[in-house]
């Protein structure tokens, strides 16, 4: 954050006032080193401008030129802060054409980040949602995957990785405030069916009660609203021992919405702690397959082969017939309309009565 202070715009390193002195008592490099108890080249390095006055300098130049130490120290630290300031300056200012790749009136209208129309504070809005000091480390850290220990794909490839990388780090500070108990994988299958459960009460609930029961397993649930330029419906990835789902709602879809959950607890149960997955995006062969392991665990488990053989034995299809399977599988009517029409079974206008449009309002959304 910027603040209202004054800060002088320049400082002199205070070689200038030490050369003032020393031609003022008419001494010379050589002799003040003597006296000092300091090398020649200290000292010269000193007058130069190119070192700096350690305390235990600015003690003997209080002692040899009757100039408090504090005054030294002072001056040093004044200059010191001048050039890093500047150096600050460069940095915002080698940022902002980065900057404008944000979506940033979006990400102000969650609260990720605060509302502002000069484009250095969002800069350094930007630097401190992130957690990066420069460009450079945002580069390292999403583009160039230097930190794979926890972080194994890098977002080169995708069209606006901007935009998904505020995304996915709106989703990490939402997780950090959420607490929860340690990982327990024998408790989540043993949870399934009751996670599945839930998608028949009301839409504007189910949301809540999913993140307290995935919290009792050790699973961090997130809601994150999508971004314009982020067209994606969720992510998993583990922080520390803990799995984190961070969910869009981007379709508003509650089949879409139960599908990509439990496509997200497959990757949960099946992949790796070191992997990231990204709903959504082109991956190469072996991610590639992962995926496809996820979506065969998200289908099969909310309506397998069995009674999906069952339902196609029983066409034409009705909607009496979706209710009276639904009920019998256990699955909300819209799971079954779902698959109807991923498989291109019916007509994509069947059945949208079924099919319900979600919102979810919840603290989380918003990073404070």
């Amino acid at each position: 954050m910027i603040r209202n202070e004054y800060i002088p715009k320049t400082f002199y390193h205070p070689c200038k006032t030490l050369s003032e002195k020393l031609e003022e008592l008419e001494m010379g490099t050589k002799e003040f080193a003597i006296r000092t108890g300091k090398p020649e080249k200290t000292i010269t390095a000193i007058l130069s401008g190119k070192s700096s006055i350690t305390s235990e300098m600015a003690i003997l130049f209080e002692n040899v030129l009757k100039i408090p130490a504090k005054f030294w120290l002072r001056s040093q630290a004044n200059f010191d802060e001048a050039c890093a300031r500047e150096k600050r300056t460069l940095t915002i200012q080698e940022a902002i054409e980065w900057a404008k790749n944000f979506p940033y009136s979006e990400m102000a209208k969650f609260n990720w980040v605060k509302s502002t129309k000069k484009i250095e504070e969002k800069v350094v809005e930007l630097f401190s949602f992130f957690g990066v000091a420069s460009k450079s480390g945002w580069e390292n850290y999403y583009l160039n995957s230097k930190l794979k220990v926890a972080f194994r794909i890098s977002l080169k490839s995708t069209k606006k990785p901007e935009a998904l990388s505020a995304w996915l780090r709106a989703g990490e500070l939402q997780a950090e405030n959420l607490i929860v108990k340690q990982y327990n994988e024998e408790l989540l299958k043993h949870k399934l069916v009751e996670l599945k459960k839930i998608m028949n009460i009301p839409t504007n609930e189910y949301f809540t009660i999913l993140q307290k029961t995935l919290s009792e397993i050790g699973i961090k649930l997130v809601y994150t609203p999508c971004l314009t330029n982020a067209p994606i419906n969720g992510s998993t990835r583990w922080h520390k021992d803990n799995p984190i789902i961070q969910l869009s709602g981007r379709r508003k879809q509650n089949d879409i919405f139960w599908f990509t959950l439990f496509h997200e607890i497959g990757h949960i149960l099946l992949h790796g702690k070191k992997d990231i997955f990204l709903e959504d995006i082109e991956y190469d062969d072996k991610d590639a397959e992962k995926e496809k392991e996820a979506d065969e665990f998200a289908a099969d488990f909310l309506l397998n082969k069995n009674q999906e053989t069952e339902l196609l034995n029983d066409f034409p299809i009705s909607n009496q017939k979706i209710q009276y399977y639904a009920t019998k599988f256990d699955v909300h009517p819209a799971i079954i309309i779902g698959r109807l029409h991923h498989k291109k079974l019916i007509h994509y206008s069947v059945g949208r009565e079924f099919i319900e449009n979600i919102e979810i309002h919840i603290d989380n959304a918003k990073i404070q």
